[in-house]
């Protein structure tokens, strides 16, 4: 009896990790979710859940500041240069024209 307790404690205690470490690629209502389904006391899926919005922010956070560091050194004009240099651009526009109904018109002033 104790063995199954232990391994029902084992399973819960890995699905809050894996939530702990999966929170920064999961919406909230995702992780309310999941905590939903546990069987935890609220006291503990609300710190969960905080603890998840703060993981979410902070990933953000260093992936914005990293990107900012790396393209503060990058200069634009000899990205460019290179750029053009060593690739071929291709370019790919669709254009289409609708008729506009009859109260939108445009019309033009002789003046």
């Amino acid at each position: 009896m104790s063995d199954d307790k232990d391994n029902k404690i084992g399973d819960v205690i890995k699905k809050v990790v894996s939530i702990g470490v999966g929170a920064a690629f999961m919406t909230e209502d995702a992780v309310k979710t999941v905590l939903n389904d546990l069987p935890l006391p609220k006291d503990i899926v609300n710190g969960l859940l905080q603890n998840a919005k703060s993981a979410k922010t902070d990933f953000a956070e260093g992936v914005r500041e990293e990107v900012g560091k790396y393209l503060s050194k990058v200069d634009p004009k000899t990205l460019l240069d290179e750029m053009l240099q060593n690739y071929d651009v291709e370019v790919n526009a669709k254009f289409s024209f609708s008729k506009k109904e009859e109260g939108n018109k445009v019309t033009k002033k002789n003046g």
